[in-house]
């Protein structure tokens, strides 16, 4: 089974500033991913052409979606998408707003995979240290989350953590182990000279991650801001 996770910067480019969706899907289809977590999708928002891109992505991908609009912006808005090829048991999406800055949120997934259920966490964290701890307290604390514990987690996203101190923190006192790591291989961010490691992947339970890497090619670093990260695992 494979993974992908990106933000896509609403399908601007990274360094030409340019609007082409079209570029994000041709990125996606050439890594053939079974379950796509993206990050900054618009939706109705003039920059991006007012086009619904959950829906457009969703047909173009033939995928089951699953979106989170996070951030309001001038009658439309961006959040967080899940496109899967297998069904969804059930979702749930929380807010991870934290006092007066931007509104972040995570989703929470079960997904009827060939091999069984699996919990998929999405997110996409804030870019204060102190602000993405209370986060993932809240995230690992929160009654939605804890339900779905019998089954094998995998968390994923844009954690905006450069200095990667989550991972030894709340997220291994909670049991995830990091997949990222180590960070030296999973440099993501700028897209055209990647010097942080802010895309990541933690998982808990019968998970076995067969290979992880991020996605060099010429045309994710121009897609996007970041680079996409994708995930060979089986459930075990």
């Amino acid at each position: 089974m494979r993974l992908l996770s990106w933000n896509i910067h609403k399908g601007i480019g990274g360094r030409d500033r340019r609007y082409s969706l079209a570029r994000i899907v041709d990125c996606i289809e050439a890594e053939n991913p079974d379950l796509i977590c993206l990050q900054e999708v618009d939706r109705h928002v003039r920059r991006s052409g007012h086009h619904d891109q959950p829906r457009m992505l969703a047909r173009q991908l033939h995928c089951h979606a699953v979106f989170q609009p996070t951030v309001a912006v001038a009658g439309g808005g961006y959040g967080n998408l899940v496109l899967s090829r297998w069904p969804v048991s059930s979702r749930h999406r929380i807010t991870l707003r934290h006092g007066s800055r931007k509104p972040r949120g995570a989703q929470l997934l079960v997904v009827e995979s060939p091999e069984g259920p699996l919990h998929l966490v999405h997110t996409h964290l804030g870019l204060a240290e102190s602000e993405r701890r209370w986060q993932v307290d809240r995230l690992l604390g929160h009654m939605l989350f804890r339900s779905a514990d019998m089954h094998p987690t995998l968390l994923v996203g844009d954690f905006n953590d450069w200095r990667n101190s989550l991972a030894a923190g709340t997220l291994a006192a909670g049991g995830f182990q990091q997949v990222t790591a180590p960070i030296s291989r999973f440099r993501t961010f700028p897209a055209w000279l990647p010097i942080g490691a802010l895309d990541k992947a933690f998982v808990r339970g019968r998970i076995d991650v067969r290979h992880a890497r991020v996605v060099r090619t010429s045309l994710a670093k121009v897609a996007s801001d970041h680079l996409p990260l994708v995930l060979d695992f089986h459930l075990s």
